[in-house]
């Protein structure tokens, strides 16, 4: 697994998370969270080359605010 990084914020129904560094998985790879539960899946990359963000499209939107703060990782 590879870590994707930390929610940050939830922006029109998507989690945000800020990557460590450079590098982040594909877009379309499923995420899970520290408990190993499915996310969702990384629907696009963007922001500065050094440590940029990933939206993550969620698989219940119902759970999305208890995402924030959270780690998530690519499967």
């Amino acid at each position: 697994m590879e870590r994707v990084g930390t929610v940050s914020r939830t922006a029109q129904g998507l989690a945000i998370a800020r990557c460590p560094g450079a590098d982040h998985p594909p877009i379309g790879r499923a995420v899970v969270d520290e408990n190993l539960d499915t996310v969702g899946r990384i629907v696009d990359v963007f922001g500065p080359v050094e440590q940029p963000y990933v939206a993550v499209t969620p698989n219940d939107r119902s759970k999305l605010t208890a995402l924030v703060g959270g780690k998530l990782y690519a499967r």
